[in-house]
């Protein structure tokens, strides 16, 4: 199969099928200014009014086509253009420029690429590898990254798919991201682009960067200083951390591509993209709450059922107001459903397992805040109690111990913490662990007060987790056992003080 833009497959918004129409990309073939015209077109991705992708043929050749649309598209068009010149003339493998112009009827400037057989974008190689070949890969996309920079380009958008790898060759897709290094700071936007890359693996491969930051300093021919080691792994920590923290707090507060937002006077409500519910109302989501007797939960603050809504099994929570004071305290602050709305998307953008949240509902009165509601998928699993009592197979159990200090220290890499870990909001879903109850987590910043805070709030995490099984040796044992492998896999003394601080050495 042919592979170039695959990975950015996006589901097309209603808003987009208008520019579909008026660039023909529905009919069977689409004529452009030379004569010649594309056949068998596949939209692959939408940027709706501006870019739209197709995989397609072009004079007998499978090729994909960038259409840009809408005001400025000659100028969208031109730095494409440019960054796949700057790529050529360094020398660095992209694919081949077929064609460029417009379309017959001038509504589009298009560029035209020859599709590399038999590849994969980088991001899809990623997710289906081992350990070891995710190394061998981030070595090849570190060497192709620092000759962007010998070049004097950089990638502005540093994604894995904007890779693609064929055979071990790997070539960079997307001219529209490629610009010349400035000619100010030059190192520091070397490491800050190195930094962004290394953000997209895994949070525990980080302990890789040292050695793949030596073969980069080889590649470029410059010296690998163990200062430069600690301000690129720095900087990694923080782009990571200010990505989730734009996605989590920000983007999904506000229509896009995952979420669809509705404000009035009276309410806010923002629902995933995916979850087709025809209303969603205060009165609606109460009426599933009515049978206490069937509810999770009936708590003063918080009420918990399942129900069925759009024919999938959901956790509708609703945090209530006790009386007058809790009321007016709880106006003019960040409702705990916004918090787990938050959180879950922080989990998930960190690969960190939690029900996908489906819906966030708040009551308002113009900018203060009443009830609110947070619905999220409803997960049919025991909780890590049931899960070390009903299991009588010793595997199974140290394999959910080592997920769990698994999850436990992905936390701790990602700073955050739960402030609630029962064994009861840990979830086991096919012996890995599914974290839920998020209204409590914290995501805290990387300056060195609020380290020392949140090493203070994760070994709480960690004796509140250890607590559950006081009273039950086996998975005592098992657990602390798992810790101090997971810990000391990543740096044995960062990982040895927190376990003897949490009491487990």
């Amino acid at each position: 199969m042919s592979a170039l833009f695959e990975s950015s497959i996006t589901t097309e918004p209603a808003s987009s099928s208008q520019g579909k129409s008026l660039l023909g990309l529905d009919a069977e073939r689409l004529m452009l200014d030379d004569g010649s015209d594309l056949t068998d077109l596949v939209l692959v991705r939408v940027v709706p009014g501006k870019r739209y992708v197709c995989r397609a043929r072009w004079q007998g050749q499978h090729v994909y086509a960038k259409f840009f649309t809408g005001k400025n598209n000659a100028y969208y068009a031109n730095r494409d253009l440019t960054g796949i010149r700057y790529l050529k003339q360094a020398g660095i493998s992209t694919p081949p420029l077929l064609f460029q112009g417009q379309t017959q009827d001038k509504q589009a400037e298009v560029l035209i690429l020859l599709a590399i057989e038999h590849a994969k974008n980088a991001e899809e190689m990623w997710q289906g590898c081992d350990d070891k070949q995710r190394f061998e890969l981030a070595q090849k996309l570190v060497l192709t990254l620092a000759q962007h920079h010998q070049a004097g380009l950089i990638q502005t958008d540093m994604y894995f798919k904007n890779f693609l790898v064929q055979e071990g060759n790997v070539y960079t897709l997307d001219g529209d991201g490629i610009r010349r290094l400035s000619r100010l700071f030059q190192k520091r936007q070397r490491l800050s682009n190195l930094a962004t890359l290394f953000s997209k693996m895994d949070v525990l491969n980080d302990q890789w960067i040292p050695v793949l930051y030596q073969h980069y300093c080889q590649q470029l021919n410059t010296v690998y200083t163990i200062a430069d080691v600690s301000t690129v792994q720095t900087l990694t920590r923080k782009i990571r951390s200010r990505m989730a923290g734009a996605y989590a707090d920000k983007k999904v507060f506000r229509n896009c591509t995952d979420v669809k937002v509705s404000k009035q006077f009276d309410s806010f409500l923002a629902v995933s993209r995916d979850f087709e519910m025809s209303s969603v109302t205060p009165q609606f989501l109460d009426s599933a709450l009515i049978d206490k007797k069937a509810n999770l939960k009936n708590g003063n603050t918080c009420t918990i059922a399942k129900a069925l809504i759009a024919d999938r099994q959901v956790v509708i929570k609703r945090y209530n107001i006790k009386n007058a004071w809790h009321g007016l305290n709880r106006a003019f602050r960040v409702s705990r459903a916004a918090l787990s709305w938050a959180n879950a998307h922080r989990l998930m953008i960190s690969d960190i397992a939690t029900p996908k949240p489906l819906a966030l509902l708040e009551e308002r009165f113009g900018c203060l805040r009443r009830r609110a509601y947070f619905l999220s998928e409803y997960i049919d699993a025991p909780d890590a109690m049931q899960f070390f009592l009903q299991s009588t197979k010793v595997d199974d159990k140290e394999a959910v111990a080592s997920n769990i200090a698994t999850l436990f220290h992905r936390l701790y890499l990602f700073r955050f913490s739960h402030g609630d870990c029962k064994a009861t909001n840990i979830k086991i879903v096919n012996l890995e662990p599914v974290l839920i109850d998020l209204d409590g987590m914290q995501a805290h910043r990387l300056d060195c007060f609020s380290a020392w805070w949140f090493e203070r709030k994760h070994i709480k995490d960690l004796k509140r987790l250890m607590k559950n099984w006081e009273h039950d040796a086996e998975t005592t044992r098992l657990l602390t056992q798992a810790l101090r492998l997971e810990y000391a896999s990543q740096d044995i003394n960062a990982g040895d003080n927190i376990l003897i601080r949490a009491g487990f050495a």
